[in-house]
């Protein structure tokens, strides 16, 4: 049986799940590579290896029986997972709180909250009881500094980081590490998927400036999980130097 380690990433058909796998499988590791998309799985998986090396399930996160059931049933030479990457997740709409969609909301807390919650749980037992691992949430810096539109999306996102602070404070003596990474504006199909497929729209968000790309969060995850047993980095915010925060926002009439 093999002795590399084994990395699940959720969200893994692409921007920073699809590059953190890419990496993570170049450097030796095995994969678990989770997504909505059966085809780019199976793309994914020929690219990074095959079947021995890569195992995925098909599943929404937001599924709660459908996360529980691929936990229960990973192949024995992928049960024991060493990282836990929960990078499932999506912005919807851009419209002002009294304007959107209730629909998108729930997607919003279904997907960043639910999804993550469920997939935590599953991994969690397995790693205290082995005294080893270490689960990266991807939040954002929308969790920290709001802005006009984002309303639940940057609830979802506060909400992640202060579930991984109190995951961290449950788990302390148990040597399982968790982080939380707050990328900012990222050129992935982010933007495409928050104006459903308008790429007009979509491409304006970058125009202009030099946004993170999906490598740079993936080589932020390998340095992460490279860092000594004794050290956990809480939480990393990390935006592109085109991009900085603002001043407070005022009405006046």
């Amino acid at each position: 049986m093999s002795t590399s380690p084994v990395i699940m990433i959720t969200g893994a058909t692409s921007g920073f799940g699809e590059a953190c796998a890419r990496l993570f499988a170049d450097k030796g590791w095995r994969l678990i590579i989770t997504g909505r998309r059966q085809q780019r799985l199976d793309e994914l998986q020929q690219a990074l290896g095959g079947a021995e090396k890569t195992h995925t399930c098909c599943f929404d996160v937001s599924d709660r029986q459908a996360v529980e059931q691929a936990f229960s049933s990973l192949p024995r030479s992928f049960s024991q997972i060493d990282v836990l990457i929960n990078n499932a997740g999506l912005a919807l709409g851009l419209e002002p709180a009294h304007e959107t969609r209730l629909d998108d909301w729930e997607s919003m807390v279904d997907t960043n909250i639910k999804g993550l919650l469920y997939c935590t749980r599953s991994v969690l037992p397995n790693m205290v009881e082995r005294k080893a691992g270490y689960i990266i949430n991807i939040g954002s810096v929308a969790g920290n500094w709001p802005y006009p539109g984002g309303n639940v999306y940057c609830g979802t996102k506060a909400f992640v980081r202060q579930f991984s602070l109190a995951v961290r404070a449950d788990l302390l003596g148990s040597n399982v590490r968790v982080t939380n990474i707050e990328p900012g504006n990222a050129e992935t199909e982010f933007s495409l998927v928050r104006f459903k497929d308008d790429k007009s729209r979509a491409d304006k968000v970058y125009e202009g400036t030099v946004a993170l790309r999906a490598e740079d969060v993936a080589n932020t995850v390998w340095w992460l999980v490279n860092t000594p047993e004794h050290v956990n980095v809480t939480t990393m915010e990390l935006m592109p130097t085109h991009e900085a925060n603002g001043p407070m926002s005022f009405h006046r009439e």
